[in-house]
């Protein structure tokens, strides 16, 4: 469970109080996010969703997500709204650490995404692209090249241990970003993470979009590959073109997209994966014992990078040449 902080009654009741939105009723921890605390909390008035900021969330980029979901609401984007308490602010503390509540979004997140789970999102996450070009706050992405430097220096010791041969590898996809990242390519405020249990559907709608933790400034196509790797591939490893084909397709009906753009796919996707294997192989390897949350397995993302690292051109995503 996603569960970090234990929340003591007391703690809580003075909380919601500098609040306007009634006493709570149950507060219950969440499942699914690794990176939080989140819980499910009803008060006499509405459900909401409490969320206490552990420590690989920093605090000083805390107003930059709270504003952005303020921000994408206000401008018609299915995302929680932050709530703010009678003293008008957004943020609070609880338990010693940063604290939030946003309302509640209806929908359930789709365990095996549909071709047409793919062509909504497509749609969505070109408004959302459009809905922040005015945001005015920004923040860089911390989790691109450099980062990934970073996060191989702290892995290579040991990253053989999940698969040999490994640390050789990142060592090399990495010296090979740093030298021919597509750079200079349309770019704004990226969701940055946009998996499938970050995203709620009610019957033919998306109902809503969350988790924006890992938000920043960074190509729109960046996003667009992130989503290729998270919902494109099944359960046995392949890769399902029909998806990708609906996913591209509909971002670009509602967001045009160059050929620069579109020729990078295959590099940004390559990036994407080294992305979610590097961040997976750190969390495998420091796992503290008895921890709630079951690491995820970096190897899925290492086939991934593989896939993408094979292909010619973006017309492997059911692109036309």
């Amino acid at each position: 469970m996603a569960v970090y902080t234990e929340v003591p009654d007391e703690e809580l009741e003075a909380f919601v109080a500098r609040y306007d939105i009634g006493r709570p009723v149950s507060c219950k921890g969440i499942a699914e996010g690794v990176e939080n605390s989140n819980f499910l909390l009803t008060t006499e008035r509405a459900s909401f969703i409490l969320t206490l900021y552990e420590k690989r969330v920093r605090r000083e980029d805390l107003p930059f997500f709270i504003g952005l979901m303020e921000h994408l609401a206000a401008r018609g984007i299915a995302c929680p709204t932050p709530v703010k308490a009678r003293d008008g602010e957004a943020l609070g503390e609880l338990c010693k650490r940063p604290a939030a509540i946003v309302t509640f979004l209806d929908g359930m997140w789709p365990r095996r995404p549909l071709a047409r789970h793919c062509q909504l999102l497509g749609t969505a996450l070109a408004q959302m692209h459009l809905a922040g070009t005015d945001y005015s706050l920004r923040r860089a992405n911390d989790l691109s090249v450099v980062g990934w430097r970073r996060l191989y220096e702290a892995t290579k010791d040991r990253a053989d241990e999940v698969s040999p041969g490994l640390a050789e590898e990142i060592r090399c996809e990495i010296e090979g970003f740093e030298a021919h990242w597509p750079k200079h390519l349309p770019a704004g405020v990226i969701h940055a993470d946009l998996f499938p249990d970050n995203v709620f559907f009610l019957g033919d709608r998306l109902s809503g979009i969350i988790d924006f933790y890992f938000a920043c400034n960074d190509a729109y196509a960046y996003d667009l590959a992130v989503c290729l790797n998270a919902w494109c591939f099944e359960t046995d490893g392949s890769f399902n073109v029909t998806k990708a084909r609906m996913l591209i397709a509909a971002y670009r009906k509602t967001r045009a997209v160059s050929k620069e753009e579109l020729d990078a796919l295959p590099m940004l996707a390559r990036g994407s994966a080294l992305r979610f294997l590097l961040t997976r192989l750190y969390d495998w390897l420091n796992h503290p014992p008895g921890a709630f949350v079951k690491p995820k397995d970096p190897r899925e993302y290492l086939d991934k990078l593989r896939f993408h690292a094979g292909l010619r051109g973006p017309g492997a995503y059911g692109l036309e040449p």
